[in-house]
């Protein structure tokens, strides 16, 4: 007897997007495997554009510019001579491992986990939610602490509130992943994209910086503004569809009684504390003018009235400065907690932060290779100039030039998670067209984390996704990606409108986005693009 076939349940919408999302994502070869092609296909391009002999004038000087043919015998011996140094010279390879080398420390140490435990703990309950998001947000300063630890801890504490378990972590969720770049502090995250930033402007301008504190100002305003905006999201349109439940306990789930801080790490917090006031005491006191106090202005170029570049050497040591804290802080708290007892669990936590570096070391080799090859053709300056003339015949202003970056950003981030290997692959096209338009490096790569961030927590391809559904479906079983996005899907909205109008409001009123960060590139002498 035949069987009738069952008639496959109509897809929604939402349900046919995520399905095109992610067999998009999932046909995209490994990054460092694109990053390999696209290094090849640059090299094919050099070759096909020196036979057109395609010419275009310098922005500052006005030479011809030409592109340089890598398919050739002098081009073979510049890549075999330089494939090493592209590699140990990528702006962002030393400061990314030097900063992690710190973090590694602290967070080995249990400081970072034992600092938002404490935060989330004893918070008051009617601001659950917002001092969630704020643990989110903050967590990005390490590594994967905020997915691993915040998320699943926000589940057990809004049960113990009598709360929806699954609110509570979607909270925490949205303020990791989907503020992502803001943040009070410096991360590590700051110097990986201001060096990519660097050597994309370095096609323009090759003497020309970007900072680690670039983006500072404008994503330490950012952190609140998540927070309210996380806190809105959660409480006005989340919770109507999770009812606080009469009872979610159950057999074999932890409680987040569980999870209060033991003597000995509130021994530890305490002793981190008096060694971060007197780092920073210390850096002060270097900070301060000469003869202010005996001893004072170390940290300073002596001479120097301009409070910025008097400051350099503090500012440019950003990256060892977080490499101190770090080990600094880290130390304190693990000698005191009992987690740290000798130098050989000191060089243990900065050795755990390296060793989960191999993907990104290998990734980082081939985008370097990418982007040498990109600035040695001559082609990243060649697209930049047509590209900036295609902008400039828009008559597109600044406010929907950025806002579309944003979008496009955003859109791409769907399909490639990874920041560090999104950015070295635009950067090296974006950066120099923006700035033969007039802006800086450092407002193309703010405008660039807020696309970054706001969908990642409704992106497949986003790297800890499957680790979100699991802890879901602690709560409801039958969870799956459908379940993830329909959860988070106004949060992306909501981070996406708010803070693209935080983004117009900084632009339109030429607001500084961080310490020696200009909204604009002036070159030495630029004459207008023809």
């Amino acid at each position: 007897m035949s069987q009738t076939p069952a008639v496959p349940a109509k897809r929604s919408a939402i349900d046919t997007f995520l399905n095109i999302v992610e067999r998009g994502g999932n046909l995209l070869p490994h990054p460092a495997t694109l990053f390999a092609i696209l290094a090849v296909l640059v090299v094919v391009a050099s070759g096909i554009a020196a036979q057109f002999d395609l010419v275009v004038q310098h922005p500052s000087t006005g030479a011809d510019v030409r592109p340089v043919n890598l398919m050739s015998i002098e081009g073979l011996h510049r890549i075999l001579g330089g494939l090493v140094t592209n590699f140990t010279s990528f702006a962002p390879l030393g400061t990314v491992l030097v900063a992690l080398i710190g973090i590694g420390v602290a967070e080995h140490s249990g400081l970072i986990g034992a600092s938002l435990r404490l935060l989330v703990l004893n918070s008051p309950r009617m601001l659950l939610t917002p001092i969630l998001v704020f643990a989110g947000v903050m967590s990005n300063m390490a590594s994967e602490i905020g997915y691993v630890l915040l998320v699943p801890l926000a589940g057990l504490i809004f049960i113990s509130a009598g709360r929806h378990p699954i609110l509570g972590m979607a909270a925490a969720f949205a303020g990791v992943s989907g503020g992502y770049s803001a943040n009070l502090l410096i991360g590590t995250i700051d110097p990986l994209l201001s060096g990519l930033s660097q050597e994309a402007a370095r096609i323009v301008d090759p003497n020309y910086t970007v900072s680690p504190l670039a983006n500072w100002y404008f994503m330490a305003v950012s952190t609140p503004v998540i927070t309210l905006l996380g806190w809105f999201v959660t409480e006005k349109i989340i919770a109507p569809r999770f009812p606080d439940p009469a009872s979610q306990a159950s057999e074999g789930t932890e409680s987040h009684e569980d999870q209060h801080l033991k003597p000995e790490e509130k021994r530890g917090i305490k002793a981190s504390l008096v060694a971060v006031t007197g780092l920073t005491l210390l850096l002060f006191w270097g900070a301060m003018s000469p003869g202010a106090i005996p001893g004072a202005g170390f940290l300073r170029i002596n001479g120097e009235t301009d409070l910025l570049q008097a400051l350099a050497p503090l500012l440019h040591g950003v990256v060892a400065i977080i490499f101190l804290y770090g080990v600094v802080a880290g130390i304190a708290y693990g000698a005191f907690a009992g987690t740290i007892k000798n130098d050989n669990d000191v060089i243990k936590g900065m050795s755990a932060s390296m060793a989960t570096l191999g993907t990104y070391l290998v990734l980082v080799f081939f985008a370097a290779q990418f982007v040498a090859f990109f600035n040695w053709t001559q082609l990243g300056l060649i697209v930049a100039v047509e590209g900036a003339r295609s902008l400039q015949a828009t008559g597109l202003s600044a406010v929907p030039l950025f806002i579309g970056f944003i979008l496009l950003t955003a859109f791409l981030n769907l399909f490639m998670g990874s920041a560090s290997a999104k950015w070295a692959l635009m950067a090296p096209v974006f950066v120099p067209m923006f700035m033969l338009l007039g802006y800086s490096p450092e407002l193309t790569q703010v405008a660039y984390r807020v696309g970054d961030s706001v969908t990642n927590i409704i992106s497949p391809m986003m790297s800890y996704f499957a680790l979100i559904i699991a802890f879901l479906q602690r709560y409801e079983p039958k969870a799956g990606i459908g379940t993830v996005v329909s959860v988070m899907l106004p949060y992306s909205f909501v981070f996406l409108i708010g803070w693209s109008i935080m983004f117009v409001i900084w632009l339109v009123f030429g607001l500084p986005i961080g310490p020696d960060a200009p909204l604009n590139y002036v070159p030495a002498a630029a004459p207008a693009i023809p």
